[in-house]
Order: C-alpha cells, then structure tokens, then sequence
C-alpha cells in the first residue's frame, strides 16, 4: 500500500493510497502528533517506498500498517481516568518519577495500550506518593 496523501480533521489523521482508499486513526493513537501543533503536524513527508510518514521536528513515524488496526483506543481505563481527573498532572514529570518514557505512559492515557496490572499499580503508587507529598506542604 502507498500513501499519496496525508491530512487532519476533527482529532483524526486521515491517509489515501494510491488505490484511493481512505484509513484513518484517531490522534490519540500517536501522542507526538496529538500534542504537535497544527503547523507541526504539516510538516511530514512520505517516505522513498510510499509506506511511512516521517515528522522530523517531533520525531514521529508512522508506518502505513499502524493504519490497517481496526480496534480504536478505548480511554476508560484506571490511568485515563486519573489523568482525566487531575489534567493539572504533568505526564512527562510521571513518566521520569515512575521511570517509563513519555509516549509510553501517554499510550496508557489515551488507550492505545493496556498498562499490565502491576505497571498500572506502580503508576498508581507513584501519584498516591505525589499527594501525601503535597499533602505535607
């Protein structure tokens, strides 16, 4: 399959192929591109073979089979929800305190992965021990 054109519209990421059909993903899927800016996102180019797009300023790639998923992200989980309910939580800082990179954790946020119970347990610790923290102040 050969990418001829990439666009965004409403929170999704759209592509058509040479074949001119149309695959998209929700923006959630791709951390990077959910937080880039609309100029960020604009700024890609399709590989040489026609089946990834690369975003250099944000360090992005995207094979064209990320597109052939047919599950969405499903956001109601344990960690979406605390992350919903406390926005004022930086994911970076989590991420380092728990010691798991950024997109990782982001992955977990928005349900593109599914922490295992004891990643989701240690996550949850670590932002208990945020509280009790702030709690001393």
């Amino acid at each position: 399959m050969t990418i001829i054109q990439v666009w965004f519209d409403d929170g999704r990421i759209y592509i058509r192929t040479e074949s001119g059909s149309v695959h998209s993903r929700p923006l959630e899927a791709f951390p990077a591109l959910l937080e880039a800016t609309p100029a960020q996102r604009a700024k890609y180019e399709i590989g040489f073979l026609g089946d990834d797009i690369h975003w250099e300023d944000i360090d992005e790639d995207i094979h064209v089979s990320s597109f052939l998923e047919t599950a969405e992200p499903d956001a109601e989980n344990n960690i979406a929800r605390i992350f919903k309910r406390f926005p004022q939580l930086n994911v970076s800082e989590m991420a380092r305190t728990i010691g798991i990179d950024k997109s990782l954790l982001s992955r977990y946020i928005y349900g593109i992965k599914k922490p295992s119970a004891q990643r989701e347990k240690t996550i949850i610790e670590a932002i208990r021990s945020l509280g009790k923290e702030m709690a001393s102040i």
